[in-house]
Parts: structure tokens; sequence; C-alpha cells
């Protein structure tokens, strides 16, 4: 008997454990991060940001959690050197003020094909409620690395001009689509990871 119920309370804990919310540490070598608008009223232009971080705190009994993410927009690339510099100046990002996108979301809804990440977003000292729309978000254990890891797409469409960042409308489209791919890793497994790899 004293078996039985040494058993069951193992059992009880291991599946309070596996219910809990998890927090996972996004892997910024496997995450991008691009912004798409339109040159002239004609084609699309997409450029993107380097350097991405946060976290994603995952519970799966509820299909739900929240997310933490910063862009450095101080790595905005395009490819070509002189927009790079016209890109973080004050016209647009104003890097030298603003270094850091944020976005901090205390709603995460894991529906199917209806996924979204709701919270706020702050680029260039302007802060405004935002729902992102997420697809293929899954949870499995990395080939690779071996350590269990979550990714996903989040896609959000946003008016430049919301943000300080209106002027020349005449050459790119006010509507910038920003799409975030990311991989995170399980938070325990991420410092083991981190202890392994010198660079980080």
């Amino acid at each position: 008997m004293k078996r039985f119920v040494l058993l069951t309370a193992l059992v009880a804990s291991a599946t309070s454990a596996w219910a809990a919310p998890e927090t996972y540490v996004i892997d910024s070598s496997r995450t991008s991060s691009q912004f798409s608008y339109r040159y002239l009223g004609l084609s699309s232009q997409t450029n993107r940001f380097e350097k991405i971080s946060g976290t994603v705190v995952f519970d799966r009994d509820s299909q739900s959690g929240s997310a933490e993410v910063t862009i450095d927009a101080t790595s905005v690339s395009t490819g070509q050197a002189l927009l790079d510099t016209q890109m973080k100046a004050a016209d647009f990002f104003d890097t030298a003020n603003y270094p850091v996108i944020t976005f901090k979301s205390g709603k995460m809804s894991l529906n199917g094909e209806s996924s979204s990440l709701s919270g706020d977003l702050t680029i260039k000292g302007v802060t405004r409620p935002v729902t992102l729309a997420v697809t293929h978000f899954q949870c499995m254990q990395d080939p690779e690395s071996r350590v269990e890891t979550c990714g996903a797409n989040a896609t959000l469409t946003l008016r430049r001009s919301d943000f300080n960042m209106g002027k020349y409308a005449f050459l790119a489209g006010n509507d910038i689509t920003l799409n975030l791919a990311f991989k995170a890793v399980k938070a325990q497994s991420y410092l083991q990871l981190a202890s392994r790899d010198p660079d980080k």
C-alpha cells in the first residue's frame, strides 16, 4: 500500500511538472527577422535585422504562453552600406537614441491557424498594442543538438507612420510587413549548449 501511495505521489508530481509553464531562450543563430515594404509603389523590398534575442514561455497544458523579444535596430541590414546608414538615421530608426526594438507579449494563444501573439511593440520610443499571427508552432527534440526546441513564424503588418517613421512616403510604402522566424531552446538546455560554445 505504501508503495502504491508513493508511486501515485511521484506520478502526480511528474504530471504537475510537465504541465507547468516552461521557459525557452531564443537561439539568435537560428532566428531571423525581416521587414518588407513597397518601393516606389512597384517592387517589394525586403531587409533584415541580424541580431534578435529574447524568451518564450510556453504552457503545454493550456496551449498558451508569453514572449519577450528584443531586436537590435543597429543590426539592420539591407545589403547596401549607404542604405544601412540611412535606415539608422533620425528619419527612420534613429538608432543613436533608440538602439533596440522590443516586443512584450502577455498573451499567446495556440489554436491551429488562429494562433496569435498579442502584446506591446516599441519602435523609436513609441509603444503600441499589436497582434502577430503565429503559424507552424512546434516543439520537438532538435536532431542536431538533441535538446528540446520550439519554433514558429510570426507575422505582423504595421504602419511606419505610427512609429514616427512616416517620411519619404513617395519612396517607400507606409505599410510594413514584419516577419519573425524563431527557434527557442529550453532554458536549462540553452545554458548547457552555451557552456559548450566558447563564442556564447
